[in-house]
Order: structure tokens, then sequence, then C-alpha cells
């Protein structure tokens, strides 16, 4: 036997596949090799991202199996290339493959597991297209196959993509009782690379879509060793590293989170047009976004709807910090309309709620809260639950019900920092510090936004940290009867510029400048620029930083 495919099949096995897809080559190019050893030099190929390489040995893989007449085996190629031009959006070459591998397996009469994969392609065109009943019905029947024939690969494939249907068809428990079998076997060592890389990805994806942020984080730590054990493993990484971007920017670790999604951004750039660098890209956007880098968002947002991720609802955030409010509630609108499933409805129903309520819209944004505590009901996740509920708190402060807010938006707040999320905690503490100052509790108020404006600081949350300032040096302003831009005034006196500077960055004139200082030492009962100063900063009126 060659010594380099004797080679091969050892690294192989060893998962070396570097040196398993080189050694293998070797002897390809002396030897004639078998269709088995052809199958494992195109997985190799597959694993070390060689894409072209694995699509033409695959198919000389088919050619060989049909020369010796082996049917079966045949339609097993003709599904693996399916697979990989479905996975690339090439559907007309996939059905063509699948219509290829059915023909060889009616022609010889043939009940075999390959019945089973060659479903899996139609089923996911069922899911992509978002006919959820008959993905779930292809999906079954395969499952079923593969159960018969005791193939756990086909095992694996049908029972997630039964799970994804059943969760984004609402049936979330029951796709969750999937994913958990799905994961058994994996962590088992039971399939095979290539079914671990995407049970791994599809399942993570799934729990980031229903937020369920336990599973996530374990699964996402248990991907990252998976791949780290194998370090010339090129598929599912960039994968990995959107979702750990996804857990660190969920726990406040945004520094950590934007340099894992630039990293997913380049590797799921090679080679281009990766389906998944939308959304390594859409996280890119929102950590710009978060940290009040409104240029580089747009960026962001614009590659990924170029790769096929809707921008929505970041982008519609986004305008909404620009002041173009009518902007993104239009675009919000147009997501939520589009979207057919609870799941992704539930992802943009938070921030409509947000932004009709910034445009005064109070009764709609109740329908929309109500919808999603409509869906949260259902899912009975954490995450949701409490973002259903502080989008329903907000509401109702907006209806003038401080009292029934509060009874939302505290445990809200117990369930954001129970899962160590300091960004949502945040903005919870800011709706119930305007709930306090409804209810006259001053003090309570102050606590609240004090500690929010600190965590936002932290964070590096700009806009949310300028929001925060503003509302407590607004409301201390009214108790000293300050205008709006008096405080504005006072606050950049307290920065020690002079009447010039102040009239230049306001764009008035001196002498207006002078009449605001003069009413600000009235109202304030003091005679000088260095006590109108010391004032500001001991009652709150200058503007301060919350980075400690």
């Amino acid at each position: 036997m060659h010594e380099a495919l004797v080679a091969g099949r050892r690294s192989f096995e060893q998962r070396e596949w570097r040196a398993a897809f080189d050694a293998l080559s070797a002897a390809d190019r002396e030897v004639r090799l078998e269709p088995e050893d052809l199958e494992l030099l195109a997985l190799a190929a597959f694993l070390v991202g060689e894409n072209e390489v694995c699509d033409t040995v695959t198919a000389r893989a088919h050619q060989e199996c049909l020369r010796r007449g082996d049917g079966p085996r045949a339609a097993r190629c003709a599904f693996w290339m399916a697979f990989g031009l479905l996975a690339r959006g090439e559907m007309a070459p996939a059905a063509g493959w699948v219509a290829r591998g059915q023909q060889l397996l009616d022609a010889g009469g043939h009940d075999c597991v390959e019945r089973g994969l060659l479903l899996i392609p139609t089923a996911l065109q069922h899911l992509i297209t978002g006919d959820l009943a008959g993905a779930h019905q292809i999906f079954s029947d395969a499952l079923a196959i593969g159960e018969r024939f005791g193939d756990r690969d086909l095992v694996t494939f049908g029972r997630l993509g039964r799970g994804q249907a059943l969760v984004l068809g609402g049936r979330h428990a029951e796709g969750v009782e999937d994913f958990d079998l799905v994961m058994a076997g994996v962590t088992a060592g039971d399939v095979s690379p290539v079914l671990t890389g995407l049970a791994y990805c599809a399942v993570i994806e799934m729990c980031q879509l229903t937020f369920d942020v336990r599973r996530a984080r374990e699964w996402t730590a248990a991907l990252s060793r998976w791949c780290a054990a194998q370090p010339d493993l090129v598929p599912f990484r960039g994968q990995c590293l959107v979702h750990r971007a996804e857990i660190l920017q969920f726990n406040g670790a945004w520094t950590d989170a934007l340099g894992e999604a630039e990293r997913a951004c380049a590797e799921l750039s090679r080679p281009p047009g990766h389906p998944a660098i939308g959304s390594a890209l859409y996280r890119v956007a929102e950590l710009h976004r978060l940290q009040g880098d409104a240029a580089g968002a747009e960026r962001a947002y614009r590659g990924a709807s170029e790769h096929g991720r809707d921008p929505q609802p970041g982008l519609a955030r986004l305008r909404m910090a620009q002041g173009r409010a009518a902007e993104g509630a239009s675009a919000i609108r147009r997501a939520v309309d589009e979207a057919g499933d609870p799941v992704t409805r539930a992802h943009l129903l938070g921030a409509f709620v947000e932004i009709l309520l910034a445009r005064q819209d109070v009764a709609s944004a109740r329908t929309a809260a109500e919808e999603l505590a409509r869906i949260a009901a259902d899912f009975a996740v954490p995450v949701l639950s409490a973002t259903a509920s502080f989008a329903m708190g907000q509401v109702l402060l907006a209806e003038g019900d401080p009292q029934a807010a509060l009874a939302l938006l505290r445990p809200a707040w117990t369930t954001w920092r129970d899962l160590e999320a300091p960004y949502e905690a945040a903005q919870v503490r800011v709706a119930i510090g305007r709930a306090c100052r409804q209810l006259g509790d001053d003090d309570g108020a102050d606590l609240e936004l004090e500690a929010a404006a600190r965590a936002f600081g932290q964070l590096g949350a700009v806009d949310d940290l300028a929001a925060v300032q503003t509302l407590l040096r607004r409301e201390a302003a009214v108790a000293c009867g300050l205008s709006p831009r008096e405080l504005e005034v006072l606050g950049l006196v307290a920065t020690g510029r002079t009447n010039r500077a102040i009239a230049a960055e306001l764009v008035v004139s001196e002498k207006t400048v002078a009449r605001h200082v003069a009413n600000i030492f009235t109202k304030l009962g003091v005679s000088s620029r260095s006590a109108a100063t010391a004032y500001a900063y001991e009652h709150g009126l200058a503007p301060r930083t919350y980075t400690e």
C-alpha cells in the first residue's frame, strides 16, 4: 500500500486535517484511489477550506461509484455535492444533484440510508422558504430512515432540522428537546466531524434566536474547545467567533466582543461568500452603535445587508439615536410586518416599542408590547420574559402609571442582573429611576439613575450615558428653576469656558450668553463663575464622567 495513503488515513483518524489532506493528495497523484479514500480526501479538503478541491474529488468519487455499479454510494456522493451547493446558495445545481441521486436509487430499487440523506436538501429548502410544516414532515421522514438503519449522521440531520422547524413554528419546548438529544450525540462523539460542526453552529444559532442564553453559553464554550482541539480546522471557526462575540457582548465585554466579531469577518471572508458573514458584520455594527461610533455602525449595517442579513432592529435604533426617528420607525415597522414567525417578531418588537414611544405613539407601543408579552409567555425563557416586562414597563410609564411599571421593571432588572447582562440591567434601572421620579421618590430616582450612569460609563455606552446625564441634570435644573438653555450654559461654564467660547459653541452672541449667565447667578444665588461651578458640581448640574 502506498506510504502516503497510509499516512493520510492515519492523520484523518487523528483529526489532523491538513496532514491528512496533504498526504491523501500526494497519494492521489501517485495511485488510483478507491472511492472510500476519495471520500476521505474530499472531507479533509472541506475541513481545511479547500472547497473547490472538495467538489472536484466528490464528483470523481461519484463517477467511480457509478463505474463500479455502486448506486447507493454514488447517491451519497450526490447528496454531499447538493449539500455543499445549497450551503453556498446555488439552489438549481443542488436540486440537480438531488434528482440524480434519487434516480440512481429508484433505478436500482434501493432501500437504504441514502434515501434519507437525499431528503435533507429538500427539507432545508422548505425551512429556508418558510414552509415549516413541510420542513417538519420531511425532516421527520429522514429521521425515521436514519433510526431504521442506525445511521447516526442521518439521525442527527433529521432531528436537528426538525427541531429548527418546531422552534420557528412556535413549539419551543419540543424543538429544544430535539436539540438536547442532538447535542448529547455530538458530545459523545457519535457523529462525523462535519455533522458535529453543523450541529454546534445550528443549535447555538437557535439558542441565540430563542433567547436561551444558558444553553448558548454552554454550547459556545464547547464549540470553542472543539475548534481549539483541531487547529487546522477552517469551517465552523468563523461561526464560533460570531457566537463568542454575541456572548461577550451580552456579558458587557464589548472590546473583546468587537475583536472577536472582526476576526469572524476576516475568517468568513476566506473564501468570500460565506453566508455567516452577514451575521458577523451585524455584530460589528451593533457594537459600534452601542459605543457611539455611528459611522462605523452605518458601514457595518450596510455590509450586513449586502450579505443578506436584515440590519434591523439595529439600524432603526441607530436612526433614532441620530434624531431620525421617523426613518427608524418606518424601517422597523416594515421589518415587523414582514416577520412571519413569532421568533423573528420577538427580536424586533422590543426595539419597535422603544421607537414608537419616542414617536409618542403610545397606543401602538402598547399593542406591540402586548404581543411581545404573549410570545414571551409561550417561550417561558428568562431573557424574553425580561425583555417583554421592560417593554410593557416603558409603556406604563408613558401612560402615567409608574406603580404598575415598577411591578414589571424590578423583576426584569433582577433577571438581567442574575444573567450578568450589565447593559440591559442598566437600561431597566433608567426606567425604574423615571418611575421613582413620577412617584415623588427623588432619592430613589437619583440612586437608580446614578447606578445606570456608572454602568454605562464602564461599558463605554456613550449615547446611553449622555442621555442619563442629561436626564439627571435636567431634573436637578428644574429644581433650581433653570431653563434647558441655562442648564446648557451652566454646564459649559463649569468646564471653564469663557462667554466667547460658549457663544461660539452654541452659535449665539456673547450678549445672549452674558444674559444667561446673569440669570443663572440670580437663580442659584451666587455671584461668580467659580461659585456657579462649585454649585453645579455639588448639585449634579455639571457634566460628569462615570468610568470608575
